[in-house]
This record gives structure tokens, sequence and C-alpha cells, in this order.
């Protein structure tokens, strides 16, 4: 998400004449970024066994990107206002590429963890560029079609990640391991840099203003106050600093919102406008959008964890096991888009998804205490196709009901806040799920059993995604004013 600009050239000017290339530019950067939060749930096992390192490193691989995507995506769209969108995606691509190279070249943990962090920070700056762009290149007729690819691209290479962490890992290509998932952005993100160079073009609004720096160190202190303590605490026993971190999450996530109101009643530009708040849609498609994506993604982990501990899989069986719920996925979004269905049903199709979602979810688990550790993906494969049409009918509505009722001057506000709310759920994710995935397992638990109760947290994490989609509108906005 990016702050809204006007929709398309100014009357009777000819639409930007490079629009198609430039999507593709734009979306194979957002393809990089989105299987680089995923890409490390599959490859963690052979990380650790090259690194060394506690269980919490192979959380802080994952949580560290998206908290730092989450915080960074609260300015990341306020720089491209500053300094042009076309620059900072530039410079977002190549940040993003050179700290794939750190990360492919890491020695320790550390490294590897803080080259994870610069790595979401850099694509905090580069993706929100991307979409304030295609509302000025492409005419109101083209905007849905333009729009309609991030759907599939958003599903698949959420889905498809692990896939190719697992091929990568497995084949070993010259010699380089794990290292490989990082080192394949290489040629990635040098051809989204030369092709943001001569593809993109200028953009930036003649009224721009000044970041807020005081509100973003709040949040930014505020997230970490969270996530660190949840990552942390288990292998450090829980001592009382790590409550005490998270109660001071609160007290600061508290004092950011006063901020900001103060700061929108001197007639400054706050980072998250408050009025937000007053909007059912959006109050309730914040905490839809956190119970969705922290479950979805703290999931994924545990499930490639599992497969290849408890389940013997190697990296590439573990990341062929998902494919189904990638082809699940875009089978979804073809079927929604082919009806219209977002359109036709709006909030109800989210309540069908969770339905579905939750339906296939179950049936790995059932599929699994019926298989036990001799499970096959084939075995496998019918429940996680369902999962992931459950999960696209969720998806494929989700942003348009959101910011249905979100006014003009809101819209930079609301999509970066929805969008950093995302990637907060999914680190929120990361480091919940995995925290109780590991603390269970070192309190003696089955993998069977501990894998069990991780499968009963998702359904209650869609069903709290389910009651929750009741506060939405029913339908979503004409197309033409569609903040995707």
């Amino acid at each position: 998400m990016t702050q809204a600009i006007n929709t398309g050239p100014p009357a009777g000017a000819e639409p930007y004449r490079w629009r198609w290339i430039a999507l593709c530019v734009i979306l194979a950067a957002e393809a990089m970024d989105l299987l680089d939060s995923m890409i490390t749930t599959i490859a963690a096992p052979s990380i650790q066994a090259g690194l060394g390192g506690p269980s919490s490193m192979i959380q802080w691989l994952s949580a560290g990107y998206t908290l730092a995507m989450a915080v960074g995506l609260v300015t990341g769209g306020r720089l491209g206002d500053l300094y042009g969108r076309r620059r900072m995606f530039a410079v977002g691509a190549l940040g993003f590429t050179l700290c794939s190279l750190l990360c492919g070249l890491a020695v320790s943990p550390e490294m590897l963890i803080g080259s994870r962090v610069l790595q979401g920070l850099f694509g905090a700056v580069m993706v929100p560029q991307g979409l304030g762009m295609i509302k000025e290149m492409f005419p109101p007729g083209e905007l849905a079609t333009a729009f309609g690819a991030f759907g599939p691209i958003m599903a698949l290479s959420t889905v498809a990640g692990p896939v190719l962490a697992g091929w990568l890992v497995d084949a070993d290509l010259f010699g380089t391991g794990w290292r490989m998932i990082f080192l394949i952005n290489l040629p990635i993100g040098l051809l989204s840099l030369l092709g943001a160079i001569r593809y993109l073009p200028e953009s930036k609004p003649p009224h721009a203003s000044r970041l807020d720096l005081a509100g973003t160190g709040l949040v930014s202190a505020a997230s970490f106050l969270l996530i660190f303590p949840l990552v942390q605490g288990r292998d450090l026993g829980w001592p009382a600093w790590t409550f005490a971190s998270m109660a001071a999450s609160i007290v600061i996530f508290i004092v950011f919102g006063r901020h900001q109101s103060r700061k929108e009643r001197a007639g400054g530009a706050p980072l998250v406008v408050m009025s937000l708040f007053r909007k059912r849609a959006f109050s309730g498609g914040l905490v839809t959008g956190l119970a969705f994506f922290s479950g979805m993604i703290g999931f994924s982990l545990v499930f490639g964890l599992y497969t290849q501990i408890a389940l013997g899989y190697d990296p590439l069986k573990a990341g062929l096991a998902g494919l189904p719920n990638a082809v699940g996925a875009l089978a979804g979004f073809i079927v929604v888009n082919a009806s219209g269905l977002a359109r036709k049903v709006g909030r109800k199709l989210i309540h069908l998804g969770t339905v579905v979602m939750a339906a296939g979810v179950a049936g790995v688990g059932v599929t699994l205490g019926l298989a036990g550790t001799g499970v096959t993906p084939w075995q496998l494969a019918p429940a996680l196709a369902v999962t992931g049409v459950g999960m696209s009918m969720i998806m494929a509505p989700f942003f348009d009901i959101v910011l249905a009722g979100v006014e003009p001057h809101e819209s930079g506000s609301a999509s970066g806040t929805l969008t950093a709310v995302q990637q907060l759920g999914g680190a929120l994710g990361v480091a919940a799920i995995g925290t109780v995935f590991f603390g269970l397992l070192k309190q003696g638990w089955s993998f069977e059993d501990t894998m069990r109760l991780t499968i009963w947290i998702e359904v209650g994490l869609l069903a709290v995604t389910f009651l929750v989609a009741f506060l939405l509108p029913l339908r979503a906005r004409p197309e033409e004013e569609s903040a995707h």
C-alpha cells in the first residue's frame, strides 16, 4: 500500500507509454519482497545447522524482516512524496539487493539477522512507491486490470516462497546451500533497479509534508518492545523484564496515539490520521488483518519446521508439500475475479473464505492424525489446496472493503497503516506461535501434539477473523476508487 494520489493521467493527456512494462517492474519488486518474507520458513533448519544459534534465531529470520517492514512502511510512502517515487523505488531496490548479498555472505546468526532487518527496511522504502505510480500511469478504465494483478502475485509469492527455498537449498547451486535463497535476489534486484531507471515515470506530489520523526520513533519503539520479548523470552526463561517490556509497549502505543491526535489537531501531518479509527470498517479491518496474517504466517513457519524435523522431509520435499496451497490460492483468485464475487457479496466472501480455510487447516490436522509420521505430500495435498482456496477468498475483497469508507485526504495514512499492520501481524504470528511451538517441545510435548495445538490456534484466529469481519461494510467501493 502507499499513499493515494490523483487517479490516472490528467484529463486529455495520453496514458504513460511504458505503463505495462512499468507494471511488470513493480510486480517483480513486490514478488521479491513477498518471497523473502516467507523464504526462510523452509530454509531455517539448514541455516541453523550452518550458522548455529538458538531456536529463537529461526523466529528472528522471519520476525526481524517483517517487523522492519511494518515499521518502515509507515514512513516509506512519505519518503516517496518528499524525494520522488521513482528515486525512492530505485534506492529501495538497490538497498534490498545489497542487503540480500549481505544475507548470503553472513558468517554468524547476528550478521544474518541484522542483514534481514536492513533488508526489510529497504523493502519498506521500495514497495510503497509502485502502487502510487500505478494510479498516475493508468487511466481509470485500466486501473482495475492493473490492480487485479496484485492479488495473484501476493498469494503466489507468499506460498511459493517455501517451495523456492526448498528447491534452492536441495539443489545446492555452486555449493552455496541455503545462501542461494538470498543470492538469487541479486539478478532480480538488479533487473528491477535497471527497469525502474528506464521505465518508471517521475512521480512526486506537488505538496509533500515532512516526516513525523517523533511518531516514527514511538511506533518503532513500541513494536520492538512487543516483539523482542516474545521471541527471546523463552530462551531466557521469561525474566520479569520481558513482561515489563510488553507492558511498556502498550503504554508507548497509547502515547503514540495521543501524539498523532495532537499533531493532527495542530494542523500537522501525522503518520496515522486518528479519525480513521472512528470508522467501523477501518478499525475492524485492522483487527481482522492482524488476526488473519498472524495465523497465516505463524502456521506457515511451524508447518515448514514440522515437515522437516518431525516428518524427516528434505528441504525440497518440504517446500513441494506446500505447493497445493499455492495452486489452491491461484485457482481461488481466478474463480473470484472471473465471477465478480468480491463485488457481489462483499464481506460475506470473507466469511465464506474463513470457513473454507479453517476446514482446510483442520483437514491438515485430520490427515496428520490418521497417517502419522508416514504421511506423504500427496496425502496432505487436498487439505492444503482447500486452505489455499479459502485464503484467496479472504484476500480478494479485503483491501477494497476495509478502505471503502476512507476519505481522500485519509487514504495515504489508511493504506500505509493497513499494510504496516499486515506486516506486524506476520511478525507477531512468527513470534507468538513460534514461541508456543518451541516452548512446548522444550517441555517434553511430542511433535504431533504440538502441531495439533498449532492447528487449533490457527483455527481460532480464523474464527476471530470471521467474527470481526461483521464490523466491515457489506460491499466494497467501486473499482475506480479502489485503493488496492
